[in-house]
């Protein structure tokens, strides 16, 4: 999507570019007044917009396709692996060596066994990512970055967006391309999820606690999916980690209390990084995994999720292991899988290094990190595996075949920044919802998406990390 600038001078302060969408003015001197209902220094203490895209971004309506038709395979394969606790054991043990992060959640994990899994009803929230590789001849094809098993972000804005863009083109008198901007309505998925889980916990007066940081940026994102769970009569309670371990509880029946109310779900949108835990954190998540409850998500299915796991999967045979019988599932996954490879210690580990040393730009080094910014690219990537090559540290990685899609063009808008058009690549999510209840599934669904669109210069970083912008797909 070619962006061109047009040569029109500045003596008004305007700046035009065309776009296939039509033609953007960039009010460079009324910048505040156009974006702004109230002084930046205001907003900063109050409330900002969410970054986004002026034009939707074009994605290959196949490739679309795809990512929805996998999300319910997805969705069944974090479900095994949770349940698998052999398999979770023999896959983190190198990792849990050299990252206490990921350790602490796998004490939780072998405690709550030892005791005995007191809930019956288990939910999965996730977002499975994937960005479009660009192929020798031209064609993109569709690769996993990774799935979120925990604070699986961005469906309540996501659900807003469309009507941005539809309102955008309309205002280019663009009427027919508004007209095919995918309608999208992540929050009413996740909250249903959410809701049948609250229904199978079977007490209509318990409550879903939400896990949320004392400061939440996001927390317009996180109210979409309460206002439709308050819609259903279910209502939410918001409290810190540090109020469940001065004022949770559980009674003999390991049922949990939060001030006195029943709790049904708990819906952690913190917890998924270190420097979400203090010691006093962590024994109230302990506390939270030993309730009947229902988790979203629980230990498991948290330790499902990391990198360690996805490489694990990416081995010839281990589907099948995973998913017996399910061929065409298992046929559907290996196809968006990137190249993965362990860096435990040991010639498979020695020779990743070497090829990634001898080609930095074609791999990631990841750490068992979520979030966004946590991964090493280029000159800093060698640094790290240089240093790391012969310590046992190194297991705590995994390297990944690095993606290289198309750039286009866009226009990005920020608060407190000037409109600007960038080259851009970007990464689409799919959610997906399960709930299973003992051995039977009860719910297998896709929910709706998420385009994340970056300048091309950011090599890693989300939203949250002030790098991505939301967007919608155009399917063409």
């Amino acid at each position: 999507m070619p962006v061109e600038e047009l040569s029109i001078g500045e003596s008004k302060g305007r700046q035009i570019f065309l776009h296939p969408w039509g033609l953007l003015q960039n009010q460079k001197t009324a910048h505040s007044q156009v974006f702004y209902p109230c002084p930046l220094s205001l907003l900063d203490q109050v409330v900002s917009y969410a970054p986004f895209t002026l034009f939707p971004s074009l994605v290959t309506s196949a490739l679309l396709e795809q990512a929805y038709a996998v999300q319910m395979d997805f969705n069944l394969l974090v479900d095994a692996v949770s349940q698998n606790a052999a398999f979770l054991e023999q896959t983190l043990s190198s990792t849990i060596k050299r990252d206490n992060f990921t350790a602490h959640l796998f004490d939780i994990h072998k405690q709550v066994l030892k005791e005995g899994v007191a809930q019956t009803v288990f939910l999965g929230l996730n977002r499975s990512d994937y960005m479009f590789q660009r192929n020798a001849d031209g064609s993109a094809a569709l690769k996993q970055i990774e799935i979120n098993t925990i604070s699986a972000s961005f469906g309540g804005l996501a659900s807003r967006t469309p009507a941005v863009h539809r309102h955008v083109l309309n205002v280019l008198g663009k009427t027919k391309e508004a007209a095919k901007i995918l309608s999208n309505n992540p929050s009413k998925g996740l909250a249903m999820g959410i809701a049948k889980a609250w229904e199978l916990y079977g007490s209509a007066n318990a409550r879903v606690l939400l896990i949320a940081q004392e400061k939440e940026r996001n927390i317009f994102d996180q109210r979409a999916i309460e206002n439709e769970l308050l819609a259903r009569n279910i209502h939410v309670i918001r409290r810190k980690f540090e109020d469940v371990s001065e004022k949770g509880s559980l009674d003999q029946d390991r049922r949990l209390f939060m001030d006195g109310q029943e709790v049904a779900v708990v819906y952690f949108r913190d917890g998924y990084m270190p420097g979400h835990y203090s010691l006093q954190n962590w024994e109230a998540r302990l506390l939270l995994e030993r309730s009947c409850a229902v988790k979203c998500p629980d230990v498991a299915t948290q330790l499902a999720g990391t990198k360690k796991v996805q490489q694990e999967l990416s081995r010839s045979g281990m589907l099948e292991v995973l998913l017996p019988g399910q061929p065409e599932a298992v046929a559907r996954l290996r196809a968006t899988f990137a190249g993965l490879y362990s860096l435990d210690m040991g010639e498979e580990g020695d020779q990743a290094i070497t090829e990634a040393i001898a080609a930095p730009n074609c791999f990631v080094l990841k750490p068992q990190r979520e979030g966004g910014g946590n991964n090493l690219y280029g000159e800093e990537m060698v640094q790290a595996l240089e240093r790391l090559k012969d310590s046992e540290e190194r297991a705590s990685y995994i390297l990944m075949e690095k993606i290289e899609p198309e750039p286009f063009e866009n226009c990005l808008l920020r608060p407190g920044s000037p409109a600007r058009v960038a080259q851009c690549i970007s990464e689409l999510g799919i959610f997906g919802v399960y709930v299973r209840q003992g051995k039977t599934l009860v719910m297998n669904k896709h929910v709706g998406h998420l385009l994340r669109t970056k300048a091309i210069e950011h090599a890693d970083g989300g939203v949250a990390a002030g790098v991505a912008v939301l967007d919608n797909p155009y399917p063409v």
